[in-house]
């Protein structure tokens, strides 16, 4: 692992910022000792904390600024007025090079739309894509796009493909790491025509860096089948909302079958060990931190109601992608692919499409262009 890993933090985003910033800097030292920290914030509310966490002002550089973006703001709002802001402060500390990462447990309509302005989408790649990992029995699984574009063309979801497979490769250690595309069926003449066509040139692909596996159903996202799912965010986050609604739902059946007789409670004495394992296993703790994929940048968006333990894994996430040099690597296979060159639209005006981007966040589904509503989802998605 290379030395001297710097990642910026936005401090004053989240539910529960700053505090959980901080102590989760302390967890997260001991297990990375080589990370260094910009932390930016308000100094008024941050200098109290790292006196009583001295180990965090060791390796924390603290940057004062006393705006912060709001929940409630409004992604174009968030481009036009938080340009000083902690969020946005951090985002271009990556883009000016002085810091590897991003990490962000704030407003993520905003976050989408800050780090799409500064960092750009990286060339080959024409939209974001959320990233992160789910449970199953081979560890994880990693699934994109969470949110970030309701509608996807195949394109969107072959570029989709390659970016999930480099975050298998260095979040999960997958090599090759085998991809998958999410359809009602398993069978190549299922699925509406978007679909098709994205696994159809899947398929054609001549040594692509992973093993295309073809299409998986909604039961095979936690049963390991593949390394990577990709889908449209639209279904994505829809897939996500519906397994934490079961995980809680499984959780509370479980403590009112334990609590209803004498004999359960008993068998609880004897089954707790195993319990536990249980519930650390499916904490969702310990799958923070979804990825902003496609970027110049590495950008990690946190969940904003997580605490300290779950920040903490959101920055062991931005380590180890600055560590493995992630965004190199996805760059280097989309332009070995001319195929990724073919269908990008990108062009200097990357910028202008971030503040529409950030407009079409704000704007009813039925007035705003087919290209604008991919993003619409953004703010829901963390």
């Amino acid at each position: 692992m290379p030395e001297n890993i710097v990642i910026a933090l936005d401090a004053m985003g989240g539910d529960h910022a700053p505090d959980i910033v901080v102590k989760g800097i302390d967890i997260v030292r001991i297990q990375f000792p080589q990370a260094r920290f910009l932390l930016f914030g308000d100094e008024t509310r941050l200098e109290p904390l790292l006196k009583a966490y001295p180990g965090v002002r060791s390796v924390c550089e603290l940057r004062h600024t006393d705006e912060a973006i709001k929940s409630e703001d409004k992604p174009s709002q968030a481009l036009r007025k938080g340009r000083k802001s902690s969020m946005r402060l951090a985002i271009d500390a990556v883009r000016d090079g002085e810091a590897g990462a991003v990490v962000s447990a704030g407003n993520t309509g905003a976050l989408m739309a800050m780090a799409k302005f500064s960092l750009r989408m990286m060339a080959g790649i024409d939209r974001p894509a959320i990233a992160s990992v789910l449970p199953s029995p081979r560890g994880e699984t990693v699934m994109l796009d969470l949110g970030a574009n309701v509608e996807c063309d195949a394109d969107n979801l072959v570029q989709f493909a390659f970016m999930g497979a480099d975050f298998a490769r260095a979040v999960l250690g997958r090599v090759p790491p085998r991809v998958a595309l999410l359809n009602v069926g398993s069978e190549e003449l299922k699925g509406h025509d978007t679909i098709k066509a994205a696994g159809d040139r899947l398929r054609s692909l001549e040594n692509p860096p992973f093993e295309y596996h073809g299409f998986v159903e909604g039961d095979d996202i936690t049963r390991g089948v593949v390394d990577v799912i990709v889908t449209d965010g639209f279904t994505g986050n829809v897939a996500l909302k519906t397994a934490e609604g079961v995980v809680r739902l499984f959780t509370d059946f479980l403590r009112a079958g334990f609590r209803s007789s004498v004999m359960s409670k008993i068998g609880y004495l004897f089954a707790r060990g195993g319990l536990n394992i249980l519930r650390e296993r499916l904490d969702p703790r310990v799958y923070n931190g979804g990825v902003l994929l496609g970027l110049n940048g590495i950008c990690v968006k946190s969940h904003g109601g997580t605490d300290e333990t779950g920040f903490a894994n959101a920055i062991g996430v931005a380590v180890e992608m600055v560590s493995d040099d992630l965004v190199e690597k996805m760059r280097d296979h989309f332009e070995t692919f001319d195929m990724a060159q073919k269908m990008s639209n990108n062009s200097a005006g990357s910028a202008t499409e971030a503040e529409k981007m950030a407009k079409a966040a704000e704007t009813p589904a039925k007035a705003a262009p087919k290209m604008d509503q991919a993003s619409s989802s953004a703010e829901d998605a963390g």
